[in-house]
């Protein structure tokens, strides 16, 4: 495969967000909120989005999938966290969804991966 260029097709991020206030992990109608506000504020296009509580003072999981393919959390209201994953492909801004997502929450700390999607798509040799 010498001579192909790797271009990405998605960039995904998995954000680990903790020093959480667990009243703010609580609510699935305001977490959905959340993450569709997070959508739109960073171009994307929602499609869909689902969201179940585990029940009175749990956590959390729930999805809003996009156009441009999803954000995803789950929480942990006893420990304070959240898992956050996004992924965008396109001119979306997924950075701006998990900012958005961590000064919203409040969330002390975020330890965050990026992935470059796309590694079996190789790009056209130049």
């Amino acid at each position: 495969m010498s001579g192909l260029l790797h271009q990405a097709v998605g960039v995904h991020l998995l954000g680990d967000l903790a020093g959480i206030a667990s009243e703010k992990l609580v609510d699935p109608a305001a977490i959905e909120a959340l993450l569709r506000n997070s959508a739109l504020a960073c171009g994307a296009t929602i499609l869909h989005s689902h969201f179940h509580s585990f029940g009175p003072g749990q956590g959390v999981t729930g999805v809003v999938l996009l156009a441009e393919s999803h954000i995803s959390i789950h929480t942990w209201p006893e420990l304070g966290f959240a898992a956050v994953d996004i992924f965008m492909c396109g001119e979306a801004n997924p950075l701006r969804a998990l900012e958005l997502i961590q000064s919203t929450l409040a969330a002390q700390r975020c330890v965050l991966q990026t992935i470059e999607r796309g590694g079996a798509h190789p790009g056209k040799a130049p």
